[in-house]
């Protein structure tokens, strides 16, 4: 079954057309094999089942299949309509008016949503998902039904994806390691003084053995990859704007996941007194008051670290001498809201992370990619002696945007790096603690980045998440230095004192 689209539709005139009826009659005969058939395969496309003039309107009746959709094909009418009238009587093309649009998209499966914008209604018969729109000249115009249409494609295509697991390829993995620890690591770092819940939501105090824990890792990861490979460390911006999300792709869906941001409407004192005064008078931050006073969210704090490195490309063409371009953030905090899926250090709101960013022609960032495979590699096998495995998997943005059938290459993806957590059980729990994505152009296209050459540019990206490494690794080795593997002992020297309390 092939996707199918109806439309019934006028264009509204100036005057009575009804004298240009024959001229009419002709431009609907030929359209079939001119008009109709530019860029169509033979046989295909849009077919005019009928049409008339009524009054100070002519309307059609158009069906068609997935090669050119029936607005496309009433678009392509009303050109040729308008010389045909204006030409020779001088009748004017007014306006557009959709009395029915109807799209059935093949799919086994119903919809869960029945809310899109400009859909009147969504019916599913067993074999199709059947869609009524409500559009008119500006939604066409606009293209609005060939992203109702790509959305719901999408949404049939992200039911058919599936979890994770069914697109989970092992490529790697170490030899079984024996656990001399299988204690919560989260419960007796608390114990013990290292963290301490804030107030927040999935929000940590890192004292400062945690804080050296980290730092530690930070070294590892600057002498182990970013100076062997060449790397350079910028400042990402922390609060990023919907512009960004938009170019970036992250704008068609993060919406639940997100941390926002409002800015007050004004910052007179006098617009925020009566804040100010109940406050003072009850000790109550008077919340509802508040939120008469914040302007709609301009963006979100920081979600996916490196969407808002790419202004800084945005609309530039690159010297290739600067290929491949490679750059670090370290500089601030990364939030998700996680709703019910927090947990210890290894699933919060707030975390830490390097962000590695690199950019080039293909076969620039596949290389790059191999080479920090091979860093990982000697850090979680010689400095932390971890059991850990990689595998290959689909990034869900892919699933999004019908890329899936790029899975048997292995060159666009993402590598999940995984590790056991002991006190799950021996068949417990694998943790993503690390991962590395070659994004293809994704990135160069919605930032229009070039490059002089006119390669293609792509880019890819490694998020090295400072909670996710500290809870695989106290899991496995503990929260006593002596059990720690010798070459991160050296690097970590001596365990700072916390803070006393009576």
């Amino acid at each position: 079954m092939e996707p199918y689209f109806h439309l019934k539709g006028s264009f509204r005139t100036s005057a009575d057309a009804s004298e240009a009826r024959e001229d009419v009659g002709r431009l609907v005969g030929e359209a079939k094999s001119t008009i109709l058939q530019k860029g169509v395969p033979d046989g295909r496309g849009a077919t005019i089942k009928a049409w008339d003039i009524t009054g100070n309107g002519i309307f059609f009746d158009i069906e068609s299949d997935r090669y050119l959709r029936a607005h496309e094909a009433f678009i392509r009418i009303r050109k040729q309509l308008a010389a045909v009238l204006g030409k020779k009587y001088r009748i004017g093309i007014r306006g557009i008016d959709v009395e029915e649009y109807t799209v059935c998209l093949p799919s086994e499966k119903d919809l869960h949503s029945k809310k899109i914008p400009h859909v009147s209604s969504i019916d599913f018969d067993g074999e199709s998902i059947n869609l009524s729109l409500d559009v008119g000249e500006a939604e066409i115009e606009n293209k609005v039904p060939d992203r109702i249409i790509s959305l719901v494609e999408d949404k049939i295509r992200a039911q058919d994806f599936g979890g994770k697991a069914e697109h989970w390829n092992l490529l790697w993995e170490s030899p079984k390691k024996k656990y001399i620890f299988t204690a919560d690591p989260t419960a007796e770092a608390e114990k013990l003084g290292w963290i301490k819940r804030a107030p927040s939501r999935g929000q940590w105090i890192h004292g400062a053995q945690m804080t050296r824990l980290f730092r530690t890792f930070e070294q590892i990861v600057i002498e182990e990859i970013l100076t062997p490979l060449g790397y350079t460390e910028m400042i990402f911006p922390k609060l990023v704007t919907w512009d960004v999300w938009k170019h970036s792709g992250h704008a068609k869906g993060v919406y639940p996941e997100i941390y926002y941001v409002c800015p007050p409407k004004t910052r007179d004192p006098e617009f925020w007194e009566e804040v100010i005064d109940h406050y003072k008078v009850t000790l109550e931050v008077p919340l509802d008051m508040i939120a008469g006073k914040i302007d709609k969210p301009i963006g979100g704090m920081c979600y996916a670290q490196c969407p808002p490195f790419w202004p800084f490309l945005q609309g530039k063409t690159v010297d290739d001498d600067s290929f491949p371009i490679k750059v670090f953030d370290r500089s601030g905090t990364s939030h998700r809201y996680e709703s019910g899926g927090i947990h210890g250090m290894e699933r919060v709101d707030e975390f830490h992370r390097i962000e590695l960013v690199f950019i080039g022609t293909t076969e620039q960032v596949i290389a790059h990619s191999r080479d920090m495979q091979e860093c990982y590699k000697r850090i979680f096998n010689g400095i932390l002696d971890l059991e850990w495995r990689m595998a290959w998997v689909t990034p869900w943005f892919m699933a999004q945007e019908g890329l899936t059938g790029l899975a048997g290459n292995k060159e666009i993806g993402t590598i999940d790096f995984e590790a056991p957590l002991p006190y799950r059980g021996a068949d417990g729990e694998w943790l993503e603690f690390q991962n590395m994505s070659v994004n293809g152009d994704k990135y160069p296209k919605g930032f229009n980045v070039k490059s002089r050459s006119k390669n293609e540019i792509w880019s890819g990206c490694s998020g090295i998440g400072l909670e996710r490494w500290a809870s695989v690794f106290l899991a496995q080795k503990s929260l006593e230095p002596e059990n720690w593997p010798v070459a991160f002992r050296e690097k970590f020297g001596e365990m700072p004192k916390g803070i006393r309390f009576l």
